[in-house]
């Protein structure tokens, strides 16, 4: 049984592109270039999964996208000041590479579970 397309879930795949995305600076200053073109594989291929998601959407699901987008936005700079004050209160210095992707990767957590809390209120 195939799971129906729903703009919570595409607006977990655009996020999660956007986690992967925010890895890229850290393959790239590491010099991990099998590692960049790996990551950027996969990137192409969750937007091409996100895309596919969208053309499979009914306009009235269509309609929630700007709401769930903007949601995801809020919650990638709460993950990115959720990181940033973690690591000035408890490590040392670390890149801003590692920073911003911590900082996507708490995001897109914070944005799946608001949504999961969201759709238990429901």
């Amino acid at each position: 049984m195939a799971a129906h397309p729903t703009p919570e879930r595409l607006s977990l795949l655009l996020g999660l592109a956007v986690l992967m995305l925010a890895t890229v600076p850290r393959f790239l200053a590491g010099g991990h270039e099998t590692r960049l073109t790996l990551i950027l594989i996969a990137v192409a291929v969750v937007v091409g999964v996100a895309f596919l998601h969208w053309r499979m959407l009914q306009r009235e699901a269509r309609r929630r996208l700007p709401r769930l987008l903007g949601g995801l936005g809020l919650s990638l700079l709460a993950g990115l000041a959720g990181m940033g004050l973690w690591h000035a209160l408890f490590t040392d210095w670390i890149s801003w590479q590692l920073l911003i992707a911590h900082g996507a990767t708490l995001g897109l957590l914070l944005h799946a579970l608001w949504l999961w809390w969201q759709a238990e209120r429901a």
